[in-house]
């Protein structure tokens, strides 16, 4: 192919009208077939043109277990218990799906890692960033960062996540920032320090401290604030504050604590906003059994109200995502331990923005993307399709066999908040 042509043959426009059309999945090899098509499809230009032809469309990233392996005779009974996990791109507007390649020099993806998309340059979220997480071998808290691009179709190592190794920390992209914020260290303390981590230098620097300590607070991105929605101290275990921290990067500060964000003892985990530049963003959870929505930028006073009711078949959700313009995504099931789908909340034409002209669609998924959920004898192992909860396999840990065995809690609203407990094993497993 020349090098001076797009398209040899093809007038200009022509070429670049076709070059738009190109999916998310196909543009590591558009930009590695010619020098002219690495510059095109790496150009501003180029993106401010897929955003206008509506090309340009959000997409999930999601943490899923591998496939079971295909096995028949002897092996068939070791088929689904595999605890390797990997990362998945889906479609949720054209219903595409793309598995990414494994992470360089890892033994699978971390579990319950956090994944956080950033922009490069000309404000495109490229980069798919992954922060922490446990190892999956030895289920130590780490540190490491691996960053995705889009663009090159790759990953690299990024730098070291610095401080004390923590899990279940809040996490949200602002722009090019990536920010952490509070989790647990090793020794089980809440903590209130946080960091970020910037994308294009690839460097970390610190933050000054929140009011609270939070652990399993929830990380959101409100009108280009980074905000960590409840959590709790290292006293309270599990009882979670309703109030919120927000971070200004223009400030470099936070902002006083906002109270009443969620009802005292909700868990924050289903708590999502699509990000958005201005100053008006719309929060949504998951309350008694429907998808609520408030302001986000009340500081406090805004009510939730009820947007829509979850689909029959979904009501187990487990995750929530929102993707901008009254579009929300869930990931549920008909039951706890049923098989995951995803599912778009779209408003029908001439409807508005209330609940009254929504409607839930289920995205169809090959089987190769499936979310299964399965247990094995013991009842201590499972894989459900989530970007939170992963597999838990049984585990030598201070000197004796133990198995984290997963519970829940329900709380009033009807959230359930996953606990790992340890029970011990008799000596003959």
């Amino acid at each position: 192919m020349s090098d001076d042509e797009l398209i040899p043959g093809l007038p200009e426009e022509v070429a670049r009208e076709c070059l738009l059309r190109v999916g998310f999945d196909q543009l590591p090899a558009a930009r590695s077939t010619s020098r002219r098509w690495k510059a095109e499809v790496e150009s501003p230009f180029y993106h401010r043109l897929r955003r206008a032809r509506g090309m340009a469309r959000p997409l999930l990233a999601l943490a899923q277990a591998e496939p079971p392996l295909a096995a028949a005779g002897p092996a068939n009974k070791y088929a689904g218990l595999s605890t390797s996990y990997r990362l998945v791109l889906h479609d949720p507007v054209a219903g595409g799906w793309a598995a990414l390649p494994p992470l360089p020099g890892a033994g699978g993806l971390p579990l319950f890692c956090q994944l956080a998309a950033v922009a490069a340059c000309g404000g495109e979220r490229r980069r798919l960033v992954v922060v922490g997480g446990w190892d999956p071998e030895t289920w130590a808290p780490t540190d490491a960062v691996h960053v995705y691009d889009f663009l090159s179709g790759s990953w690299r190592r990024g730098a070291a996540m610095p401080g004390p190794r923590r899990s279940f920390f809040a996490c949200a992209a602002v722009g090019r920032w990536v920010f952490v914020a509070g989790g647990h260290d090793e020794e089980k303390n809440a903590l209130r320090s946080a960091v970020a981590y910037d994308a294009e230098a690839d460097a970390w620097v610190p933050l000054p401290d929140m009011a609270a300590e939070r652990d399993e607070a929830r990380g959101v991105c409100v009108g280009g604030r980074f905000v960590a929605v409840g959590g709790y101290p290292t006293e309270a275990q599990g009882r979670f504050a309703g109030s919120a921290e927000a971070f200004d990067p223009a400030a470099w500060a936070w902002g006083p604590v906002q109270e009443r964000v969620l009802d005292e003892g909700t868990c924050p985990r289903t708590c999502c906003a699509a990000p958005a530049p201005s100053a008006g963003a719309t929060m949504y959870m998951l309350r008694d059994g429907h998808l609520a929505a408030r302001d986000a930028t009340n500081n406090g006073g805004a009510a939730w109200r009820a947007v829509a009711s979850l689909p029959e078949d979904g009501r187990a959700v487990t995750a929530l995502a929102a993707i901008g313009d009254g579009r929300v995504v869930a990931i549920g099931a008909g039951s706890h331990g049923g098989e995951q789908a995803v599912y778009l909340l779209t408003t029908e034409e001439g409807g508005d923005k209330n609940g009254a002209a929504q409607s839930w669609a289920r995205a169809a998924a090959p089987p190769e993307f499936a979310g299964v959920s399965y247990w094995d004898r013991a009842k201590s192992r499972f894989s459900l399709y989530t970007m939170f909860l992963c597999q838990l396999p049984r585990v030598a840990l201070w000197g004796r066999i133990e198995m984290a065995k997963p519970t829940h809690d329900m709380t009033k609203e009807g959230d359930v908040c996953y606990r790992f407990m340890r029970a011990e094993l008799p000596s003959h497993i």
